[in-house]
């Protein structure tokens, strides 16, 4: 039986992405693992690179970038384990998280999704390890956190669980897709991502679908993954688009009503639209 099915979509990340499957690797050594690589059209010789080096994994290759929620449920649907861990290739999966999050799972009634304490590459923990369901009150805050004339503090006001440590266990409500572990059976029933979102904000609505669905997400802090967030991004106006565009869909999906709320919510997204192109010109001159 596979107990443990590793997805990663990758989009030129090759060199991330060979650093996440020796890590994926040296994690599975006592477990039955498959691994699944699913490549959005890269152009920079991932499969030459990687398949060499790892020709156990299973390797899909798509003949455009389809994005990561389409990506993620075609590699499911080639997938036979009992839990899915969704990973990016920029990240590093500690030697022991998977054991421990397999033996965590089994003693667990109606678990939902799993994720784990992040860091950068310089031990910085990342808040998006553990946050709770977006709404009108801390998306805003959340949207607006980042201009100098707003408070430090404002971006933690609700978006982020600050209730539970970076170092415990515990009941949250939103996970990242960096690193999503989750039953198939679950994932399943759950319908899989939500394949209007290209990019960002998937891993959200996901969370929010589980719990809806009466299943419980959880937040372990015993063990830490590395995230090079960001590092193989380019934030061009593409970039924007996607990422607030997939806000846009989730407002429309849940907050559609009041239908006054949900214009403000619009116009508060596409605001901050526009001040991210700004601010991101001034800094390129």
């Amino acid at each position: 039986m596979i107990q443990l099915s590793v997805i990663i979509v990758n989009y030129n990340s090759k060199f991330y992405l060979k650093s996440c499957l020796e890590s994926v690797n040296d994690a599975s050594r006592n477990l039955n693992v498959e691994i699944i690589v699913i490549d959005n059209d890269s152009s920079d010789g991932s499969y030459e690179f990687i398949i060499s080096d790892f020709p156990q994994i299973t390797w899909i290759q798509n003949s455009e970038n389809l994005g990561f929620s389409k990506a993620n449920n075609i590699a499911f649907q080639k997938s036979s384990g009992k839990y899915i861990l969704f990973v990016n290739p920029d990240v590093i999966v500690s030697q022991t998280a998977l054991e421990e999050l397999y033996v965590f799972s089994e003693n667990q009634q109606n678990l939902g999704a799993i994720g784990v304490r992040m860091t950068d590459e310089h031990g910085n923990y990342r808040l998006e390890s553990k946050r709770n369901i977006p709404n009108p009150s801390n998306t805003f805050s959340k949207l607006f956190s980042y201009l100098k004339f707003f408070s430090k503090n404002i971006q933690s006001k609700g978006y982020y669980n600050v209730s539970i440590s970076e170092y415990e266990i515990g009941k949250i409500e939103i996970l990242t897709g960096a690193f999503f572990w989750v039953s198939g059976k679950v994932y399943e029933e759950a319908g899989g991502f939500d394949e209007s979102y290209f990019m960002y904000g998937e891993d959200i609505d996901l969370s929010y679908t589980i719990l809806r669905l009466g299943y419980q997400n959880y937040y372990y802090g015993k063990s830490t993954v590395v995230h090079y967030k960001g590092k193989s991004t380019v934030k061009n106006k593409q970039y924007y688009q996607r990422f607030f565009g997939a806000m846009k869909i989730f407002i429309k999906k849940y907050y559609s009503r009041p239908y006054y709320l949900y214009i403000l919510l619009l116009t508060g997204l596409n605001v901050r639209y526009y001040l991210a192109l700004t601010l991101d010109k001034l800094k390129k001159k």
